[in-house]
């Protein structure tokens, strides 16, 4: 291979390498991320606010999955062949301008205007994968085939994604149908291309990223803490009920990431079949993490009187991510590292807190005890419970 063809291709990373760590490129590509999840999570505040939660939640997990798989697809590639060569590098510059047009047409979502720019942002950041994948193949003769097919399946979940934008307007009734057909011809590619060869993902590396993205989206609960001591005009009070959703906006946040980062193993093996449950299930994870941000910000909007919806929307803008947050994080990880009825005190929290948020209207401060209850029992759980983890 002449030296021009070589910079052309990307050859595999070892999947055992010590030391791997997150590059400054992946965390640029991270800040791009940022944007468009604040402009869906915004959106999603917006509608609730103005009592359209059915619709707003619809629109938010369109936005947000849109968000979610470009992410995930350039984070598992790059885990596997990112060797910081300039043609990386040029098309990872693609893929994050794409992701900044998508953040820009996602208000449109929102609006129930055309979202043509999403789309279009969207496509230029799967186009850049594309050309990833097809690089790949030229630099990994053993993964070629499974490269091609990411390739081609890829390619083909873009025309499907075009044709229905184009030729369906989102009002439709069949539209929430045929997006979710298109999720699936999405969630289906890997599956699909992995079934050849599996790549040469690094799986330390992947949990770390992951962890990182989480952090990212707990930062839409930390913009909400904010928005409420600002709407205080530096008058703070304890009896303030704007102090009092900042203090249980800060708490919160502070119990979701103890209880994601703690001393269990996320992935205990890199098998596909627990990687791809661990991968997809994260999904919940995010969108519920980035929705109690929105949440939050429902619950000052009506405070203010910013909002006419009631009281208890705002509970339940709050309770019911927080609950699908910790269903998430025990179907991803903790029904497979611990045992006995520890195994169940994800679930147990969240049930809890969706029932206080469902019957106990102005019941954030409760809502709030669960979840530090839920969160310092996890911190308890002993040796004994713990499976014994798999290498």
């Amino acid at each position: 291979m002449s030296g021009f063809s070589a910079r052309l291709a990307l050859a595999p990373r070892d999947r055992h390498e010590a030391h791997r760590v997150s590059t400054p490129l992946e965390l640029l590509f991270d800040l791009a991320s940022v944007v468009a999840i604040a402009a869906a999570a915004a959106g999603l505040h917006h509608l609730v606010a103005e009592s359209h939660a059915t619709e707003g939640v619809a629109r938010f997990a369109f936005a947000f999955f849109a968000i979610w798989w470009a992410w995930m697809n350039y984070t598992w590639f790059a885990s596997a062949y990112d060797n910081g060569a300039p043609a990386f590098r040029l098309l990872t510059f693609l893929i994050i301008f794409g992701a900044l047009v998508m953040a820009a047409g996602i208000p449109a979502i929102f609006e129930g205007q055309p979202f043509l720019l999403g789309l279009l942002g969207y496509l230029v950041m799967r186009l850049g994968m594309i050309l990833l994948w097809l690089l790949a193949a030229r630099g990994d003769l053993e993964n070629r085939n499974s490269a091609l097919r990411y390739a081609l399946g890829i390619a083909f979940a873009q025309f499907y994604w075009i044709g229905l934008v184009l030729l369906l307007q989102p009002t439709a009734s069949w539209f929430p149908i045929l997006f979710l057909l298109g999720a699936a011809i999405e969630l289906a590619v890997p599956l699909f291309a992995e079934r050849s060869r599996q790549t040469a993902w690094h799986r330390h590396h992947i949990v770390e990223r992951y962890g990182l993205l989480n952090i990212i989206v707990l930062g839409e609960c930390m913009l909400a803490v904010v928005l409420a001591l600002r709407a205080t005009h530096g008058e703070l009070s304890i009896a303030d009920p704007l102090v009092h959703t900042a203090v249980s906006g800060a708490v919160t946040t502070f119990c979701l990431w103890w209880l994601y980062f703690t001393d269990d193993e996320h992935l205990a093996r890199d098998t596909n079949d627990r990687a791809f449950v661990w991968g997809y299930g994260h999904i919940v994870v995010f969108a519920a993490g980035a929705a109690t941000g929105a949440g939050f910000s429902v619950l000052v909007g009506i405070i203010e009187g910013d909002s006419n919806a009631p009281l208890r929307t705002g509970d339940l803008a709050v309770g019911i991510p927080v609950a699908l947050y910790l269903f998430g994080l025990w179907f991803v990880r903790d029904r497979f590292c611990l045992s006995g009825y520890w195994k169940w005190l994800l679930p147990a929290g969240a049930s809890s807190i969706l029932a206080v948020a469902a019957l106990s209207p102005g019941a954030l401060e409760l809502m709030t005890l669960i979840l530090v209850l839920t969160t310092f029992a996890r911190s308890r759980a002993t040796p004994s419970s713990l499976v014994p983890r798999l290498h």
